[in-house]
């Protein structure tokens, strides 16, 4: 294999995995308008933006084992991106494990793809798709950990609302959290009780909590508890509406998740059926189905059928994703 081509492929691959990190994130932090009004008005509650090194206890998450590699991750644009997403992942490894297993998977798609004789567009689209599969795997592990906190944070707000009225203070209530409710949430609030037990003001380690978990319905908790802390009232109170308010929104997103449960069936069907008949076709024929492969006319209908497969499934997507 020609040494300039495996290199020139490597670049592309590295251009093109920042820039599907970049889009990710930029899609990440404004898909959601009212998720961004809430952080807006968090900022303004607290005072502006807070330098994390002024506050934090925590010990200085590290991008990899080596103090090299720590050393040269850090100057890379994104690789904080990417820790922030490990670590709302839950995911036990560092940033540099993670750039390995993408560098592995592009190489492995490469292998795959020269062996089964692919052409050009089809390698590199290949090597990308393993390559970029560990981020896929990532962001599908954050997301599912983000459902799993807020599902759990309803009844951690009515436990605190109990222990409040038992005459419990609020960090009080935040240890009991922590102590009685299981991960992913519990180890949130024991870390934010943690800051406030060792000198961080309540305000300060209610934003790094915000910061550390993008959950909407988390951010109208702390903006609540913040504003009442300034003008006072009620929080037990308003803790207990909060979480009628959250149970009441994750009902309705239930409902709707029911009601579009017929999109995203049609979704699937379209999307394999295609590949599900052609493998008929196939194992019925090879040699009808090779033309498809071999000559230049059908591999430019392959690449038709896929971009238009590609924007069908964004067009049912965005039809069945509602938010609530």
């Amino acid at each position: 294999m020609d040494i300039t081509f495996l290199f020139l492929l490597l670049l592309i691959f590295a251009a093109v995995l920042l820039l599907v990190w970049g889009v990710y994130v930029g899609w990440s932090t404004h898909r959601d308008p009212e998720a961004e009004r809430v952080a807006r008005r968090l900022r303004g509650v607290i005072g502006g933006e807070t330098k994390a090194t002024d506050v934090t206890i925590v010990k200085e998450r590290r991008l990899s084992a080596n103090p090299d590699v720590h050393l040269m991750l850090r100057r890379l644009p994104g690789t904080a991106a990417l820790d922030r997403m490990l670590l709302q992942a839950g995911a036990g490894y560092m940033v540099a494990r993670l750039l390995c297993l993408c560098a592995g998977g592009f190489l492995l798609g490469l292998v795959l793809a020269f062996m089964l004789h692919l052409p050009g567009f089809a390698v590199l689209l290949t090597a990308v798709g393993m390559g970029v599969a560990p981020l896929l795997h990532l962001a599908r592990s954050k997301a599912a950990r983000m459902a799993k906190f807020e599902r759990q944070l309803p009844e951690a707000l009515d436990m605190m609302s109990r222990a409040m009225r038992a005459g419990h203070a609020f960090p009080t209530a935040l240890k009991l959290v922590g102590d009685e409710v299981g991960a992913p949430l519990g180890e949130e609030f024991k870390a934010a009780f943690d800051e406030v037990n060792f000198g961080v003001a309540m305000g300060d380690a209610l934003n790094n909590l915000a910061q550390r978990v993008p959950s909407m319905d988390l951010q109208y908790f702390v903006v609540a508890v913040l504003i009442q802390r300034e003008t006072g009232g009620n929080l037990t109170e308003l803790l207990t509406s909060i979480s009628a308010i959250i149970r009441d929104r994750h009902k309705l997103l239930g409902q709707v998740r029911v009601l579009s449960a017929e999109g995203r069936m049609s979704a699937w069907i379209l999307c394999l059926l295609p590949f599900g008949a052609g493998g008929m076709m196939y194992l019925a024929n090879p040699e009808t189905m090779g033309v498809l492969v071999t000559d230049p006319t059908g591999r430019k209908m392959l690449y038709g059928a896929a971009v238009m497969m590609a924007a069908g499934v964004l067009a049912i997507r965005k039809l069945i994703r509602l938010r609530v």
